[in-house]
């Protein structure tokens, strides 16, 4: 039943379909028309169905041919061919194996399957048409059939459960830490277990039911006289996220070195000159490498973000100290946002030249909130956008290598205006990505595509071609430590490449993170695609919490370092496809049920298990799909049978499990010093529990590109090894069950008789 104040009306029928081109068109009246005088004052939709990609069907419901103001989410129509068949019975579209399917002048049907098989579809009464007549406002409906078992993944970065069965989800961008149903990063795209997604097409907030107002079904709905979607065929999730981000933008790949550990100054501490070096130089004498330092908001006068300009008072010389950190090895990152305070000198300027968001009435919109008499940069404005990016190419000139991309969430809807008139509702998710892009551009101009990254924490659908993306202000305690991991998973899930987070907690109260806890979140961080420490109002260098975290801060950057052959590569080739570096474990193994609900693990890459630890007692739940599967930590086999198994286990706190796959080939350096070197000289080649038959693993440059390649074939107790491109000092080690063989490679080549 429907509440009183609205009104719902739904397609009863497919009464007609016309084919123009490549496009499909129907039209679907809200009751059966079984005469002329039904064709009288009766309300329709009119349906279109376009293919952009291959085995992805476009569909837009239109009730009233209203105006669009925007901005729309860049679509990349790639014009595959496509199949469509109208007569008197049926209309239908084909794009490679998916097909959607409407029966004509009959009850209401629209079937979306592939090769011959349902995988989900709108049945009468699922669509819909609503009013409300106390408000005037109107809303378009789609409801999607869910099966038996089916699970819902995605919808950007999400703190509760991973599965999104039985949730209610607004996309709508909020600057809300991780411990609630709001989200910095909302993504109007779902994942489902059956092997298919779905992307809405509308910046504005979609409100998502998904198994919840109708148990059986996903529903969305979004103010206003349309609605489009696109259904997307894999089979497999690997599959969907590729043609996801083929639709919407590609996954961009980061420099190298930005996989290393990046060291913040913290948010509200004391910091100038001295205090950086001082921390700098620290992580040497501790014999901990460091590739990145982050400067956070008071590089910035207080008062004054973001005048994008250095205080003077505590950073007298800054290319000088600029130049100190770059001699040192290390990249530099400095905060900013999108906000000029009305204290800043930029706030007149850009007020004067119009560059400023305004209210109806012409004056800048202000707030409070953050900094006073806030005002917001106006991407929409061209000139704008050219003078915010060129204030940040002033400090790239400098020396700074990249930014942290902070906010741009608070985007107002009320009382606002756009320079380029966009709908406000529909700006407000959107406006991060043109926030970023603008930045991340900048960033390319100067200094090349292949160095462009930022560290940023709002985004939408497209933002994926804009990395690295962090989880936003976490607390520091294990609950939100795990929540945090469950919201990267749900975020990478959602057409992202890479993914991080502040190790120990942002938040800390009244104390600083325990000893404990800043060894598990260092753990878990440096197995994370970028690894930042970064806190509110405490330092987060090792030594401030104990000698073990001096240790485990050590162990763990050797670890990530010597895994950046295996790393980078495992990168490049997940952005080319369109998937995460960090991969929920059904991404890896959707033929598991027992991986489904599974959002505390995750693979690093597709041959590396990663089981954080997330509490005080060094405990580890976690699962292993069937196979022999050894620590890399500690060469420990495990055996699990075919149908998989949970393994409880406790870890001291210089460990957790970090198992390679079994039949897998791992490129490891243990001697790197930093994240960016020839990931093909000097390496160690480590095969695991190999199985008869071949297996191969390709190595990238620097830039990405395969340069090398390592083949290993098993014939009994004989295991070779053939390399191409891989030179220097090379040692083979073979992981055969609990033992180790190992040999020196000549030649480019190995033979090893277990």
């Amino acid at each position: 039943m429907n509440r009183d104040e609205y009104d719902v009306e739904s397609p009863m029928e497919t009464y007609d379909a016309k084919k123009v081109g490549k496009t499909l068109t129907t039209f679907a009246p809200f009751k059966r028309v079984l005469s002329r005088g039904d064709q009288l004052n009766l309300g329709a939709t009119t349906m279109t169905f376009t293919s952009p990609i291959e085995n992805v069907i476009g569909v837009k419901l239109e009730h009233f041919d209203s105006e669009d103001h925007g901005p729309k989410f860049k679509i990349n129509d790639q014009d595959p061919d496509v199949d469509i068949q109208v007569d008197d019975q049926m209309a239908s579209l084909t794009s490679g194996q998916l097909k959607v399917s409407l029966p004509l002048k009959t009850d209401f049907d629209m079937k979306f399957t592939a090769n011959g098989e349902l995988i989900t579809e709108s049945a009468q009464k699922a669509q819909g048409v609503i009013f409300n007549h106390d408000t005037k406002v109107s809303y378009m409906r789609e409801q999607l059939a869910m099966d038996i078992d089916e699970k819902i993944y995605g919808l950007g970065e999400r703190f509760g459960n991973f599965v999104k069965n039985g949730q209610s989800v607004d996309t709508w961008n909020q600057d809300c830490g991780t411990g609630s149903e709001q989200a910095y990063k909302n993504v109007p795209f779902y994942i489902s277990s059956r092997g298919y997604g779905v992307f809405v097409d509308e910046p504005q907030r979609v409100s998502f039911e998904v198994g919840s107002e109708n148990v059986d079904r996903v529903q969305f709905s979004t103010e206003g006289q349309s609605l489009q979607y696109y259904v997307i065929y894999g089979p497999t999730p690997k599959e969907v996220l590729h043609r996801y981000t083929e639709l919407t933008g590609a996954i961009n790949l980061p420099p190298a070195w930005s996989f290393g550990l990046w060291l913040s100054t913290s948010f509200t501490t004391d910091y100038s000159e001295a205090t950086v070096l001082k921390f700098i130089d620290g992580m040497k004498e501790h014999h901990i490498p460091l590739d990145v330092f982050h400067f956070d908001c008071f590089w910035q006068k207080g008062f004054e973000w973001c005048t994008l300009a250095w205080d003077k008072e505590m950073f007298p010389d800054p290319a000088g100290l600029l130049k100190k950190i770059h001699d040192r090895g290390i990249k530099v990152c400095v905060w900013l946002n999108p906000y000029v305070a009305q204290k800043s000198p930029l706030f007149k300027e850009a007020k004067d030249k119009g560059y400023l968001l305004k209210r109806e009435n012409g004056d800048v919109w202000q707030w409070d909130l953050w900094q006073a008499g806030n005002g917001f940069v106006d991407f929409t404005n061209p000139d704008a956008t050219k003078w915010y990016q060129d204030k940040l190419k002033e400090l790239l000139d400098m020396g700074v290598d990249c930014f942290k991309t902070d906010f741009g969430e608070r985007i107002p809807v009320d009382d606002v205006k756009f320079f380029d008139g966009s709908d406000p509702q529909q700006e407000h998710n959107y406006y991060t990505l043109q926030y970023n892009q603008a930045v991340y551009e900048a960033i390319e101009e100067v200094k090349g595509k292949e160095e462009a990254v930022v560290f940023a924490r709002s985004a939408t659908a497209g933002s994926q071609s804009y990395p690295v993306h962090w989880g936003g202000d976490c607390l520091s305690n294990y609950n939100s430590m795990r929540d945090t991991l469950r919201g990267g998973l749900s975020f990478l899930l959602s057409g992202f490449g890479f993914w991080s987070h502040d190790i120990g907690g942002f938040e800390d109260g009244d104390d600083r993170p325990t000893p404990d806890l800043y060894k598990r979140w260092t753990q878990f961080g440096l197995l994370s695609s970028h690894s930042r420490y970064h806190g509110s109002n405490v330092y987060r260098v090792p030594w401030n919490f104990d000698d073990e975290a001096v240790a485990n801060t050590k162990r763990f950057v050797d670890l990530k370092l010597s895994l950046m052959p295996y790393l980078y590569t495992q990168a490049a080739h997940g952005a080319h496809y369109g998937n995460p570096l960090m991969r929920p474990m059904f991404l890896e193994f959707g033929e598991d049920p027992n991986v489904y609900d599974n959002g505390n693990q995750y693979m690093f890459g597709s041959q590396l298990l990663v089981a954080p630890i997330f509490n005080d007692r060094g405990q580890a739940h976690f699962y292993l799909p069937g196979g022999k599967w050894t620590s890399i930590l500690d060469g420990k086999v495990y055996d699990a049978p075919a149908t998989g198994q949970w393994i409880d286990e406790h870890f001291d706190e210089l460990s957790l499990p970090v198992l390679a796959r079994p039949n897998s080939i791992l490129i490891q350096n243990p001697k790197a010093v930093h994240a960016a070197y020839d990931y093909t000289q000097n390496v160690d080649i480590h095969l695991y529990q190999l199985q008869d038959g071949e297996v191969a693993a390709k190595i990238v440059d620097g830039h990405g590109n395969d340069v090398a390649t390592v083949t290993a074939h098993r014939n009994g107790n004989q295991v070779t090894v053939d390399t191409q491109g891989v030179s220097g000092d090379v040692t083979v080690y073979v992981h055969e069950n609990d033992g180790i063989a190992s040999t020196k490679l000549t030649n480019g080549q190995a033979t090893i008789t277990l």
